[in-house]
């Protein structure tokens, strides 16, 4: 039963590390769809469906596998449960990316939103409510305190560092349905006449 638990629990610290990496390279995917849908005419008409699922659930097992057995041989060298984390510098990588086609998607609406100033004469909070839109599906948050490790952040930023982390991380999901869902128009349609053919119904 020993033997059993000591097995369950590192099969749980494995997952949890894997959905952890796999959580910010959803990110990236997020924000490359995004950006494709943008800036269309640079893409063919391709189905990137099957590269996007690569990218979000294969990439991690990538950094996972290694983590493994690295954590494996560790613990086997030193006789205990020596404690090794998946390094921070694998989740450098979809944040930077996702920080340059922010800033990239943002300079187009800026663009578009200038070329259209007589049709939009609140361009500039149409760009601020963008820019705050953009923020929770691309996961900038993250790169406020990516290079802010546990080790590194102290006393009242370390508080805020946690509950900023916790708080956008846990509603993420939540966030981007209610932005990109909820809020728009088409769903609330649909939603609506949903509504009243199940009203007629009953």
């Amino acid at each position: 039963l020993l033997w059993q638990a000591a097995l369950g629990c590192r099969a749980a610290q494995v997952l949890m590390q894997y959905c952890i990496l796999a959580n910010h390279y959803w990110f990236l995917v997020e924000a490359v769809y995004l950006y494709k849908l943008l800036i269309g005419a640079v893409f063919s008409e391709k189905n990137y469906y099957r590269l996007y699922l690569y990218l979000g659930w294969g990439t991690p097992v990538v950094f996972v596998v290694p983590w493994m057995a690295a954590k494996y041989l560790k613990e086997n060298a030193e006789g205990g449960g020596a404690g090794l984390c998946v390094p921070h510098a694998v989740f450098f990588p979809p944040h930077q990316i996702n920080l340059l086609i922010f800033m990239r998607i943002l300079k187009v609406i800026l663009a578009k939103l200038r070329a259209n100033q007589k049709g939009y004469a609140d361009y500039k909070l149409r760009l601020a409510k963008a820019t705050l839109t953009l923020i929770p599906l691309f996961g900038i948050h993250e790169v406020v305190f990516i290079f802010a490790t546990d080790e590194q952040t102290t006393g009242i930023l370390r508080y805020v560092k946690v509950f900023f982390t916790l708080f956008l991380n846990s509603f993420q999901g939540f966030l981007v349905a209610v932005l990109y869902c909820f809020a728009n128009k088409e769903v609330k349609s649909e939603m609506k006449k949903k509504w009243q053919l199940w009203k007629l119904d009953h």
